[in-house]
């Protein structure tokens, strides 16, 4: 039977390239699904619906949380993101290591449901270097610019809560250091827990043939 994959959940500020790390990582490593958020935000110019998100409207977003259909949801800047449940289920059962790239909100109701899943916390390397990326989009305007400022600083009083942090300052580093770690995490005890119980019952079925 084939081992059950690592849930993974990406989270970062605005502009800290989470995105881009996500595309890299599946780029080069073919043992990863990508499982994409559904979301009532507009795309942006070359985002493509279905690859990036699932664009979708809010009445239609609002009757997937009703059906139970979402592993996690989250309000950001006025707009709704949320996890379809079904495909990660499957991806994790065909052994698949799942990224789910999502909020701060998301991210810690995934860990509450899905206590194995790893979490990783994406930054630039200084809170200037955040705003200079959001204005380098020229996507937006400056108060939605600073209205992300100000949600940065609410997601920095959560990122404790992430096992680890990626500062994003060299895209190739951040990726080889993100696939290592991944590659670790499924070998800690806590998700092995299963494993190390059937050799705690082996040692006592063979003592109790042997001694």
């Amino acid at each position: 039977m084939k081992k059950r994959g690592l849930l993974v959940v990406i989270s970062g500020f605005a502009g800290s390239g989470k995105g881009t790390i996500c595309k890299e990582l599946m780029r080069q490593h073919d043992n990863y699904a990508f499982s994409v958020s559904a979301t009532t935000r507009d795309p942006r110019p070359g985002e493509v619906d279905g690859v990036d998100y699932f664009f979708i409207t809010k009445e239609r977003f609002l009757e997937m949380i009703d059906a139970g259909e979402l592993l996690e949801y989250a309000q950001y800047v006025s707009n709704y993101y949320g996890t379809p449940r079904t495909y990660v289920e499957q991806k994790l059962q065909e052994g698949k290591d799942v990224i789910l790239e999502i909020e701060c909100q998301g991210a810690l109701q995934v860990k509450e449901m899905f206590p194995e899943a790893v979490l990783f916390f994406v930054m630039p390397p200084t809170v200037q270097e955040i705003y200079n990326r959001l204005k380098g989009r020229g996507t937006e305007s400056e108060e939605v610019i600073l209205k992300r400022m100000k949600r940065g600083q609410e997601e920095a009083e959560v990122i404790g809560r992430y096992d680890y942090l990626l500062v994003n300052d060299d895209l190739d580093e951040t990726v080889r250091f993100l696939h290592e770690t991944v590659n670790s995490a499924r070998y800690a005890t806590e998700r092995n827990r299963e494993f190390v119980e059937s050799i705690k019952t082996g040692f006592v079925e063979f003592l109790k043939e042997h001694v």
